[in-house]
């Protein structure tokens, strides 16, 4: 009987304990972060009446989560601690890539792989890269690179393909810094693929 009632003593010990520790807050707070995008104009071109769909780039599991990724030398790579993407990385490059196109102008209609409207084209990618890398004792870079196929979506043919790899320095070591250093590689890859889908698509 005393036993029992000891064992009773201790089981509600420890369940008070662990309410009381599920209503504290963690230790580290979580920063998350949105890839910054800088407006670019559109063109005064006539659309192009075709659909282009933008499927979400492939990656390794590394890459394909929200983790803001580093690598300090050629053979490490890490995170940076407490912070994150506001999605998975190759989700926001997705959703920008998406949204230059529709900026662009220059084809009628631009969709993502959800999009059940009929596409003429597919750009299909693979995310090699998506991280700072450090070169010395320099501020760190922001890099990414991309793997793309472009294809005809009557036949699936490959229409072109081309490896895009955009580098872009941070000011500082900071991370609202190198935040800001994603955000502008982003751009400029936006602007070189945009360019390229278009000069290797027939009217």
């Amino acid at each position: 009987m005393i036993l029992r009632v000891r064992l009773g003593i201790l089981l509600l010990a420890v369940l008070i304990t662990s309410s009381a520790c599920s209503l504290l807050p963690d230790q580290t707070p979580q920063r998350t972060f949105l890839l910054p995008a800088t407006t670019q104009p559109a063109s005064s071109e006539p659309s192009l009446d075709m659909t282009l769909r933008l499927e979400t780039p492939r990656a390794a599991r590394l890459l394909a989560s929200p983790r803001i990724l580093v690598r300090p030398n050629r053979q490490e790579i890490s995170v940076y601690a407490g912070t994150r993407w506001n999605d998975d990385a190759p989700v926001l490059l997705r959703d920008r890539l998406i949204e230059a196109f529709r900026q662009d102008g220059r084809l009628a209609t631009v969709v993502g792989e959800g999009s059940r409207v009929q596409s003429d084209l597919t750009l299909s990618s693979d995310l090699g890269a998506f991280q700072s890398e450090y070169n010395g004792d320099q501020a760190p870079q922001a890099v990414i690179r991309l793997d793309v196929q472009l294809l005809d979506e009557s036949n699936r043919n490959v229409v072109a393909s081309r490896r895009f790899d955009v580098r872009q320095q941070s000011d500082s070591p900071q991370l609202e810094s190198v935040v800001d250093a994603f955000g502008l590689a982003a751009d400029e890859l936006a602007i070189q693929l945009v360019d390229w889908t278009l000069a290797n698509t027939d009217d």
